[in-house]
């Protein structure tokens, strides 16, 4: 019984894909994107950093306020759901509405100004569950410990319906390209 309970924990843990958390080097004319499959109606929070290289002292610093970074997610359908520049150091959240590959990629607002210039940009995305700030949740409602831990695990319930509903949306999908392939082979 126990070895069944550790082996739904670790599928559990496998299954939700919930923080990454890396930077990333990039020069200021470079675009750089990253996709994440998020489940529609699915909470996403994207942390991030910009430091700029000195050359003088051969490691990164805190840019300057000229630098920002322009933000654009798009949806499945292409559809851009954030189209924005934000300053050197930012948090930008969105929710997902269509389930599937949702791509999020992120550029220099600066101009000629420091052109040919290295940035470094520390980057955290955060889905479902773990993008809720539960500390304000619990200032905000004025929640004890047993209500918290109700409302973290009633969300983490919910993530989890939402993470089925996006796989059997995924194996329909496949199961029709499967029979639409070998209809044509057949």
């Amino acid at each position: 019984m126990k070895s069944a309970v550790n082996l739904l924990f670790l599928i559990v843990l496998s299954v939700l894909h919930t923080v990454c958390g890396l930077y990333f080097h990039i020069g200021e004319t470079e675009r750089k994107c990253f996709i994440e499959e998020i489940p529609d109606e699915t909470n996403v929070i994207v942390n991030y950093k910009v430091e700029l290289y000195d050359p003088r002292s051969g490691g990164y610093m805190p840019s300057s306020p000229g630098i920002g970074m322009h933000v654009e997610v798009r949806d499945p359908d292409d559809k851009t759901l954030l189209s924005r520049v934000y300053s050197s150091e930012g948090r930008i959240s969105f929710t997902s509405h269509t389930p599937g590959e949702h791509v999020i990629c992120m550029f220099s607002n600066s101009t000629a100004w420091f052109s040919g210039s290295q940035l470094k940009v520390h980057l955290d995305i955060q889905v479902g569950e773990h993008a809720i700030n539960y500390g304000d949740v619990v200032q905000k409602e004025k929640l004890s410990e047993l209500q918290l831990r109700i409302r973290q695990l009633l969300d983490q319930v919910d993530q989890i319906s939402k993470e089925q509903n996006y796989q059997r949306y995924r194996e329909e999908r496949f199961r029709q390209t499967s029979e639409s392939t070998n209809s044509r082979v057949l």
